[in-house]
């Protein structure tokens, strides 16, 4: 994302920085990497890295910011054109899940964030992609179907959360695996997601 108020130039060193840290974050982790390293990949003198940053910290965010897949997914779920809740579902979930297969580093930088910062910098993006996932869950409750009476939100929260799943799982487990549970553990999963796990109505004993 590039910082409006830059010049051209400081936009380009900025990005070299952002670049280099990102390389040497994913190989080696946070904590590993030094500001003389970033320095040298990014081949500029540390003085100018601290005209930028403030240090390595806020270099971190940067690179979270402008890696993570949010800015591919979320304008990816809003151009998903189906005139019903199920097509759309159905259509963004595949979206989804092959943008996220596309990332190879999206574990890595997670981890990272996670493991390294006990995630303090996941409200940071979630403020970015706040007004993107507004307007999918407004898009979502707009579509042809009966929707029960759950807030937009909860809608995209428990739908990322579902597909999110299904992308670490399919990752995670072994072929051999895989193989047993057919070639539609996806639909599968769209299927969960749209009508539950019952084959029937609840029952009050069920409550």
């Amino acid at each position: 994302m590039e910082e409006p108020n830059l010049s051209k130039k400081a936009q380009v060193t900025r990005s070299k920085i952002i670049e280099a840290a990102y390389q040497l974050f994913l190989k080696q982790g946070y904590h590993s990497t030094s500001m003389r390293q970033i320095s040298a990949r990014a081949g500029l003198t540390i003085g100018a890295i601290y005209h930028h940053f403030a240090g390595k910290e806020e270099i971190w965010t940067a690179v979270l910011m402008e890696k993570h897949p949010y800015r591919e997914i979320m304008p990816l779920l809003n151009s998903v054109d189906s005139p019903t809740i199920a097509g759309f579902v159905r259509q963004s979930a595949n979206c989804l899940v092959a943008e996220l297969s596309r990332r190879s580093d999206l574990l890595n930088l997670m981890f990272i964030e996670l493991v390294e910062f006990s995630g303090k910098h996941i409200p940071v993006l979630f403020q970015a992609i706040f007004p993107e996932a507004v307007q999918l869950g407004e898009t979502l409750a707009h579509k042809a179907g009966n929707l029960r009476p759950i807030p937009n939100l909860v809608l995209l929260r428990s739908f990322l959360g579902l597909f999110f799943s299904f992308y670490i799982t399919e990752i995670m487990l072994p072929e051999e695996i895989r193989c047993q549970m057919g070639g539609e553990a996806l639909e599968a999963f769209v299927n969960i997601y749209l009508y539950g796990i019952l084959d029937e109505p609840l029952s009050e004993q069920d409550d």
